[in-house]
């Protein structure tokens, strides 16, 4: 791919330089003392395209008032070597520009060319990023708050790819715990039940039908032949065969979802590899434990939590921190620029702890982000829904993609900041008006993808864009959404920068809410051909743009609706 610096950054710069010289020429400032000039696109139009404050910043400097200053400015100005149309002094000293705006046209090739890749942009420059979300316990199906995990973290995911971030997207398998030993110990009660045998379920067992399920399965499979095995070997294959069962199952959920992973890692793993024991060791060495009341505690009180935390109970077993300071030890060791975890909302007490951890092992806490996902409540018929209909218990990822369908559940679950409640309206998501915001997104897309067919019908197709004259672009509603469609590289990089991928739900609304007001006052296809083929063009980097931004957050643009 060829790169094309971005119009609208090309232009910023232009009338910065052209501010920079006037300042120069008018005599306010020499070269060295003037501060770095700012520029803001004006919330009213009738403000112009863009604004500095310039004047207000060089009070001190020049000795002067702002508004003298931004007069001074304004009389020096060299407008056509900034493609400048217009100056204007605003208040106590704000210059308003407005533009030539022939700058826009060039956005169309640039997206023309780039294609696919329209938006990509380097501020990551190859640095290594983890990111580790879902990590639900494989002890049963994903529910509501792993599905928002799963979205907003993909989507985070594919953004900072495009921005030029290395991303490896990380499972952490919680299957070391109590959890797992009683999910096994479910599976092997009804396998025994199956058969006739006496057996009850341990006291925190699981009774979903899916471990019924499992059972029969085995029944199916291996007839009686487990009665044969040892008790221990017994557990250790039900060990096996219950976290592979439910692993699939996640698995499975998530690729439907359209989530993959890079690296599935497993809790187990730290215990057999000695890496518990190892990280134990380290902290004792660095002076960063002690003993009491038969406990073994850690000091993270040195590093701002509010109090220090048990390694090792009294009775010898380890705390959740315990196994997970040494799997983020593992994560350190791997060379990543930054580690980024999203959790639930229940974890956000966990923080500074895991902060703490780290410090004291000697990592810088600052590559360490966590992320929290609030958590997300279903309306339906004007009513919060608590419990599924089919099992009467929590409904399930499974059970809202059927129901509300995966490109709704994957809008809906990013168009929110993550840390902010999120209430699912189960009717508006399913619903084709344009209340529902990803059907007005889609729709857009599906309704250029008409006009196209229309010029298709017609015989009108478009020659090389270099033959096409944009001049006939002069319709205020096609200058915005050049203008939209060239701040998508600048709004990936915010969204990359503040982990924000709800960011960019907002700017394809936006444009998609460009394109149908353009629609409703513009013919496309015009008795004037040359108007006719810059409007194609237009569209069809409007097209892209939609495309590739509905792409970063895993949902489709369909071609008819």
């Amino acid at each position: 791919m060829t790169k094309i610096q971005n119009p609208l950054e090309l232009i910023n710069e232009r009338v910065k330089e052209a501010i920079a010289d006037a300042v120069i020429a008018a005599g306010l400032v020499t070269r060295e003392e003037l501060p770095a000039i700012t520029l803001e696109v004006p919330k009213d139009k009738a403000h112009g395209d863009l604004a500095t404050n310039a004047a207000m910043q060089l009070t001190k400097i020049a000795k002067r008032n702002p508004r003298q200053i931004a007069e001074a400015i304004v009389e020096h100005l060299d407008s056509s070597h900034a493609v400048i149309e217009k100056a204007e002094i605003a208040g106590p000293g704000f210059i308003n520009f407005t533009l030539s705006k022939h700058y826009l046209y060039p956005v169309i090739s640039l997206v023309a060319e780039q294609g696919e890749d329209y938006g990509r942009i380097n501020i990551g420059q190859g640095q290594k990023v983890e990111v580790e979300f879902v990590s639900a316990n494989p002890t049963g199906s994903l529910h509501l708050g792993h599905a928002r995990g799963a979205a907003v973290g993909d989507a985070l995911c594919n953004v900072l790819d495009f921005a030029g971030y290395k991303v490896s997207r990380e499972y952490y398998i919680n299957d070391a715990g109590n959890q797992v030993a009683n999910l096994c110990r479910s599976i092997e009660t009804r396998y025994l039940q199956e058969l006739g045998q006496p057996a009850e379920m341990p006291e925190d067992g699981y009774h979903g039908e899916d471990i019924k399920g499992f059972a029969r399965e085995l029944v199916l499979e291996k007839g009686d032949s487990l009665l044969a095995m040892t008790p221990g070997d017994r557990a250790a294959f039900f060990r096996t065969y219950g976290l592979e069962k439910e692993l699939d199952k996640i698995k499975r959920d998530l690729g439907r979802f359209r989530v993959s992973f890079d690296i599935w890692f497993s809790e187990t793993s730290l215990y057999e590899n000695g890496e518990v024991l190892n990280s134990l060791d380290e902290l004792r060495q660095r002076g960063e434990v002690y003993e009491q009341e038969g406990a073994t505690w850690l000091q993270t009180t040195k590093y701002g939590d509010d109090k220090d935390r048990v390694l090792i109970k009294n009775d010898g077993t380890y705390t959740y921190l315990t196994p997970d300071i040494a799997y983020h030890s593992d994560k350190y060791g791997r060379g990543y620029d930054k580690m980024i975890n999203i959790w639930g909302a229940d974890h956000h007490g966990y923080i500074p702890r895991m902060k703490a951890a780290m410090s004291a092992l000697g990592n810088d806490p600052d590559k360490l982000v966590v992320l929290i996902a609030q958590m997300v409540s279903l309306f339906q018929d004007g009513e919060k829904v608590k419990m599924s209909k089919r099992t009467g218990k929590a409904v399930t990822m499974e059970e809202l993609m059927e129901e509300v369908g995966i490109d709704a559940i994957r809008y809906f679950f990013t168009m929110r900041s993550m840390d902010s409640h999120l209430d699912f309206d189960m009717d508006l998501a399913i619903s084709t008006s344009n209340e529902n915001p990803v059907f007005y997104v889609q729709y857009a897309h599906a309704r250029i993808c008409s006009i196209f067919r229309q010029a298709e019908e017609q015989g009108i197709t478009l020659p090389d864009l270099s033959q096409v004259d944009y001049t006939k672009l002069t319709a205020v509603h096609e200058y915005d959404l050049l203008r939209k469609i060239g701040e998508l590289p600048s709004e990936i990089a915010v969204a990359a920068e503040g982990y924000a991928p709800h960011r960019l739900v907002r700017y394809v609304y936006d444009l998609a809410a460009l394109f149908h007001s353009y629609y409703k006052a513009e013919r496309v296809i015009t008795e004037d051909g040359a108007q006719t083929l810059a409007r194609l063009a237009l569209l069809g980097a409007t097209r892209t743009t939609i495309a590739n931004v509905l792409r970063l957050i895993a949902v489709t643009s369909p071609d008819k609706m």
